[in-house]
């Protein structure tokens, strides 16, 4: 039995994923409800839940500074939110779940999912201390992502990444210490992560940190050359905006 704990100001909310867990994911068992930042502190410290699905905006404060109250996380975290552009991308980043409400059945289900498949569930700390670090972050500035490969857990700043060149389903990131990792998303969910970072796809097959560029060379049908040695090819459609961003650096 997995013991959870819904932190949400809403009661109507909390009243909605109640529902849904009794009804799709049975082995989840509701401890407690919170109203807020507050009462939800004092509920997960009293009851040790093994879940706690948390809102991120409350009156009282926000679900990070929930998160901050602890030294340790021994439960793992589930938010619950409207669309949130950046708490979503910074949720992203640490490689932590999120539900987007209203919440769709078929989602929370895999979160739970998730969550029973999961090897390592002490790996929670680390990930939380990403994101909280990630939210401190201001503007575009480097920030700190979790890559989770065959082998293990990985935390990179984007800074450290040179490129991402597409494996089928599967992306390989190349970084500045020249150790390459895989990792089980497509390139395309990787362009959505970091956009924000400088990161420009002039290929289909291909993503690349414009810190890294050396120099674009028009010969081969085009292509760029990166600080590490690499020539990436550059789509024929893509061309006049990427020289466009280059002219502009």
């Amino acid at each position: 039995m997995i013991k959870a704990i819904i932190i949400d100001d809403e009661k109507k909310s909390r009243e909605v994923l109640l529902g849904l867990t009794d009804r799709y994911c049975p082995e989840v068992f509701v401890l407690a409800q919170a109203d807020g930042c507050k009462d939800g502190i004092e509920k997960v410290k009293q009851l040790n839940p093994d879940i706690v699905f948390l809102d991120i905006q409350m009156p009282d404060g926000s679900g990070f500074n929930f998160l901050e109250a602890f030294d340790d996380f021994k439960f793992e975290v589930i938010f619950t939110t409207a669309y949130d552009q950046y708490a979503i991308k910074a949720i992203k980043y640490s490689a932590l779940d999120y539900l987007l409400k209203p919440i769709n059945p078929d989602d929370l289900k895999e979160s739970i999912a998730k969550y029973l498949l999961k090897q390592d569930k002490g790996q929670i700390n680390k990930n939380i201390r990403v994101l909280l670090e990630n939210m401190k972050a201001q503007g575009s500035e480097a920030k700190k992502i979790i890559l989770s490969t065959s082998e293990g857990i990985h935390i990179l700043s984007t800074d450290e990444i040179i490129r991402c060149e597409s494996d089928d389903y599967y992306t390989k990131f190349f970084l500045t210490n020249g150790n390459p990792i895989l990792i089980s998303k497509t390139l395309k969910q990787n362009e959505a992560m970091l956009s924000d970072f400088d990161f420009i796809r002039p290929h289909k097959s291909h993503l690349v940190n414009l810190k890294y560029i050396k120099s674009y060379l028009k010969v081969d049908g085009g292509y760029i050359l990166m600080t590490d040695g690499s020539k990436i090819p550059v789509s024929r459609r893509k061309r006049e905006s990427i020289i466009d961003i280059l002219n502009h650096l």
